[in-house]
């Protein structure tokens, strides 16, 4: 199974992250928290199942999202294209499986495709990270051995952990030599307390004496016992008989006709073999007679039919004048084509010629420079003048316009000058506009006095009518209480129950009270002080307006506002007046500029129409023109050289055709000197009949060969069949075929006899006799009398158990007595219960050893039978690893761990190789696991920064040697960037923050 792309909806920090084309060997580089494990999560989730919040995993739910999952596309050799979908569902979230070929399913199509592993199984062989290197630093020296048998079983260390568990329960529940133990310290505390036991019980006889008779009896009665087992035995093997009585004598008679038939030697299905071959032969005997006559036929029509050798042999060569004939019609075509071509050459030279009005000559025109360079300083040169000529008439525009606008805007700034008032009358302006926004601040001021007012004495109003409807309800209400409390106390006080009476009376008293303070309204002299105080304002505020000289400040203000609106026009047109004069300066320099650009362009253009040989009238307006028309003269004179070289070329070929085609007209042809056509045409038919002559021939050689061949195989197979005939009779040791059939009639009935002996000896099989109990029977007449004789012997057996039983019961009853009576009895109860407690201990210390047992014969199985084709590849990966230092890896002889032998034959123990090489032994065996005993489950390989304690050698070789594995897709994790020279750049995608893209 391969991975092939990636779409995250939402996981941890990853949200909508799209990765495409994952390549076989797939480098993720980032820093830390980039989002590496992330990725490694997503994928173990959606294979596998998202965490349940009840395991101690990491769910990564994103924080700014509420999708949750994504879904990979997968290649898998068997199923071909599929994508899987998990999103957030139930626990493990739901999933989806889409196959290209239209198929939907769920889990159960999702555990086809990834083979039934669980999310434990895959992380153990195919996904590894630093931690498996971190636990190897972290272990004793006995332990490394270990550890690496349990990497190449499972995976993981959980098979040397599982081992240690088992031996840690072990010795905290029994040792030999041991006090501290459990099954240690039980032992003791029951051979102290059984001491005890028999100190108490010789002071008891009798008890003793109860307990041998008690022993005794138990005794009797498993002889007792012994005995009614034997008998009832006896029984169902005499009703067993009874019941298969005649089938055991039908099984003697059957054999006994077998013996006297004796041993047959006669062929499998001989009666059906030999009348099949019987009835092929003749048949074969007709069919060799029809194609001998065939073959003769055939012969003879050979004969009569040959071609000409000598004209076939010439067949390419005329082949290929006959193919060159439309050519030559091309040819003829094309030397006219040339000539007229020629001619217009001539006329186009001549024109061309009249238009440069030069003379020039077709050898001379050669030695005129038209490169690319020349070509393109014309051009250049061209363009400048044109672009010289537009600039001046531009400049010349823009100069005129521009002098204007400065005219028109010096008359604007002297016009708005005028317009300005005088700085002494705009002052005086300023103070009368002053006073008057003096008396607008009282006018404002007296109307929000006045809306203040108008809106106290509203507010006044609203609260004067809701404290009236207040009042109104709580009237209301008073008047009910009171009716309910004035009906309680006259209700006591005819029922003469005086705390009725009593409270009905307090309950009036009260309600009077609480109106009375209800009713008085809370003091409003506030508010009545606060309008007078503002009415009194408001009269100061009028009195002050009425005495106020009225005068028309509205006009004041739009003389001043009109004032202000020309000064700032007059500043607008000053810094016009600026801008334009200097735009004007502009306009002058670039004139300048232009005469000296205007003077270079005129030098240059002298020079190269010097080099073109171009008179300088002709140069300075149609310099372009007349280069242009040297090239096309350079050019017409060089298509004429080529026409005539073609038409030499012409004349040549079709010289060629004609000489060869009349030489095979003299030699093959009865007609002679004809035209060219039909020559060919002659040709073309005689090569086509001496073909049809060839191919008859052909078709007569094979028809003859294959009728010969059918002669051949039919007088083989006859032959084959006459042989097969006389080997069935020597198989069944006859002479004639009147004794084979014979012999078939005693071999079908023995294997009648066969059949229904095997159908006995089915009935027979599931019998409890054995066959000598079946022939012991056999001599047997009275079986009925032994049946009854055996069920009175079971009844004596039965009843004498009984009275022991009855005999038991009375003395355990006696014995229980003796115990209740006295201190033996609370000893023997406590004996008993430590001896329980022991054996629940020792059960359990079973359980253990037999657990351990389990264990290492399983590990004994896997060193046998899994292991050494695993120990092949890993010793293979070792050697490539340590450049063949290591080159072979042993198993311990007994428990777990490697010896590991280098290249001189000393052989290492795990723990006694360098840090280094531990880890490289331990890559091996992990990579190894999962070629070799999972080879069949090709899934991706997941690698998580495992290699970053190895030197640049040895991390270069791991690298390689992972590129090797080509049955395994390879996705790599890392933050080290010295590591990505050793990958293609296509190969590695950069993690940053959720971010995706290829390094280049």
């Amino acid at each position: 199974m391969r991975i092939v792309e990636m779409h995250i909806y939402g996981y941890g920090q990853l949200e909508d992250v799209k990765i495409t084309t994952l390549a076989n060997f797939q480098v993720f580089f980032g820093e830390n928290e980039a989002g590496k494990s992330t990725i490694m999560a997503f994928i173990h989730g959606i294979l596998f199942g998202f965490p349940t919040r009840l395991q101690s995993e990491l769910r990564y739910e994103p924080k700014h999202s509420t999708k949750y999952g994504g879904k990979i596309r997968i290649y898998h050799e068997e199923y071909g294209f599929a994508v899987i979908e998990r999103v957030k569902g139930k626990a493990a979230g739901d999933v989806k499986v889409f196959m290209d070929n239209g198929n939907i399913g769920d889990e159960e199509l999702l555990k086809e495709l990834v083979a039934n592993f669980d999310k434990n199984l895959f992380q153990a062989i195919f996904s590894f990270n630093i931690h498996g290197l971190q636990n190897i630093h972290q272990m004793k020296g006995e332990d490394i051995g270990k550890f690496l048998f349990s990497a190449g079983t499972l995976g993981t260390e959980r098979l040397s952990k599982t081992e240690s568990a088992l031996q840690k329960e072990l010795d905290s529940r029994f040792k030999p030599s041991g006090k501290k133990p459990i099954l240690n310290e039980k032992l003791q505390a029951l051979h102290e307390i059984n001491s005890e036991l028999k100190k108490a019980a010789a002071k008891n006889k009798e008890y003793e004496n109860l307990v041998v008779k008690k022993e005794m009896i138990q005794q009797e009665m498993q002889e007792t016992n012994s005995f009614l087992t034997e008998i009832q035995e006896k029984c169902e093997k005499l009703n067993e008989w009874k019941r298969i009585e005649t089938v055991v004598k039908e099984e003697k008679w059957t054999r006994m006709e077998l013996d006297e038939l004796g041993e047959i030697e006669f062929p499998a299905r001989g009666i059906e073999r030999i009348e099949k071959f019987n009835q092929l032969i003749h048949p074969y005997n007709a069919e060799i007679l029809s194609l001998t006559g065939r073959i003769e036929t055939v012969k003879k029509e050979l004969a009569a039919i040959q071609p000409e050798p000598n004209f076939l042999e010439n067949e390419p060569a005329i082949l290929a004048l006959l193919d060159q004939l439309p050519l030559y019609e091309q040819l003829k075509l094309e030397k006219q084509q040339c000539e007229m071509k020629l001619a217009e050459d001539n006329e186009k030279l001549s024109v061309t010629s009249e238009k440069l009005h030069l003379s020039l000559k077709e050898e001379d025109i050669f030695s005129i420079n038209t490169n690319i360079y020349m070509k393109n300083q014309v051009e250049i040169i061209s363009r400048k003048r044109q672009k010289l000529a537009e600039a001046r008439e531009e400049l010349e525009d823009r100069y005129q316009e521009e002098k204007n606008l400065l005219e028109e805007i010096e008359k604007e700034v002297r016009l708005a000058e005028r317009q300005v008032l005088p700085k002494q009358e705009r002052e005086r302006l300023e103070e009368q506009v002053g006073y008057g926004n003096d008396k607008k601040s009282l006018e404002w001021e007296l109307k929000a006095l006045q809306d203040k007012v108008s809106f106290i004495e509203e507010e006044n109003e609203r609260d004067k009518a809701e404290k009236a409807s207040v009042k109104r309800q709580k009237k209301y209400q008073f008047f009910v209480f009171e009716l309910i409390f004035a009906g309680l106390s006259l209700y006591g006080l005819l029922s003469q129950n005086w705390i009725l009476f009593l409270l009905g009376v307090l309950g009036c008293i009260g309600m009077v009270i609480f109106m009375t303070k209800s009713t008085k309204h809370p003091n409003s002299k506030n508010m009545d002080q606060t309008l007078d105080s503002l009415r009194e304002k408001e009269r100061q505020l009028i009195q002050k307006l009425q005495t106020a000289e009225y005068e028309d400040f509205t006009k004041l203000e739009n003389q001043l506002l009109l004032d202000n609106q020309r000064l700032e026009e007059l500043q607008m047109l000053k810094f016009k007046l600026k801008q334009q004069q200097s735009q004007y300066e502009k306009i002058t320099a670039k004139f300048a500029e232009w005469e000296m650009e205007s003077a270079q362009n005129k030098e240059k253009l002298l020079s190269i129409s010097s080099e073109l040989q171009i008179p300088e009238y002709i140069a300075t307006t149609f310099l372009l023109e007349a280069f242009e028309l040297i090239e096309q003269y350079k050019s017409i004179c060089r298509e004429k050289k080529q026409l005539n070289t073609r038409l030499e070329q012409i004349n040549q070929q079709q010289t060629k055709l004609e000489d060869g085609l009349k030489s095979y007209e003299t030699r093959f042809l009865p007609e002679k000197s004809l035209d060219l056509h039909n020559t060919a045409y002659l040709l073309r038919n005689k090569l086509k009949e001496e073909h049809e002559k060839q191919i008859k021939t052909q078709e007569r050689l094979e028809k003859l060969a294959g009728l010969e061949a059918d002669r051949k195989q039919r007088s083989q197979e006859l032959e084959h069949l006459k042989v097969e005939n006389k080997k069935l009779l020597h198989a069944a040791k006859v002479e004639t075929e009147q004794q084979f059939y014979e012999l078939g009639a005693k071999a079908e009935k023995q294997g009648k006899l066969l059949e229904r002996l095997e159908t006995i000896q089915s009935q027979l099989q599931y019998s409890i006799l054995s066959e000598q109990d079946r022939d012991g029977f056999l001599l047997i007449h009275n079986s009925d009398e032994l049946v009854i004789e055996c069920n009175q012997e079971a009844q004596h057996f039965q009843g004498k158990l009984k009275r022991l039983h009855e005999e038991q019961a009375s003395i355990n009853y006696e014995i229980q007595i003796l115990e209740e009576g006295g201190i033996y009895s609370d000893i023997l109860h406590h004996y008993k219960q430590k001896k329980f407690e022991l054996d629940e201990a020792a059960r359990e210390w079973s359980v253990y050893c037999l657990a351990q047992e389990l264990l290492s014969s399983t590990i004994e199985k896997y060193k046998n039978v899994h292991l050494p084709r695993m120990l092949l590849k890993a010793e293979e990966y070792l050697s490539f690893l340590t450049n063949g230092n290591y080159q072979k890896i042993h198993l311990q002889h007994s428990g777990l761990g490697f010896l590991v032998e280098r290249e001189d034959r000393t052989l290492f123990e795990a723990n006694e190789l360098s840090q280094a090489t531990t880890e490289q032994l331990y890559v091996s065996i992990r990579l190894a696991l999962a070629t070799t005993l999972y080879e069949n489950y090709r899934f991706p390989i997941i690698i998580d920064d495992s290699f970053v304690n190895f030197d640049a050698k040895r991390t270069q070789k791991v690298i390689e040697l992972l590129k090797r594995l080509e049955h395994n897709q390879i996705l790599f994790f890392t933050c080290h960037s010295h590591l990505l020279p050793l990958f293609p750049k296509e190969n590695v995608l950069s993690l940053a923050k959720g971010a995706v893209q290829i390094i280049s």
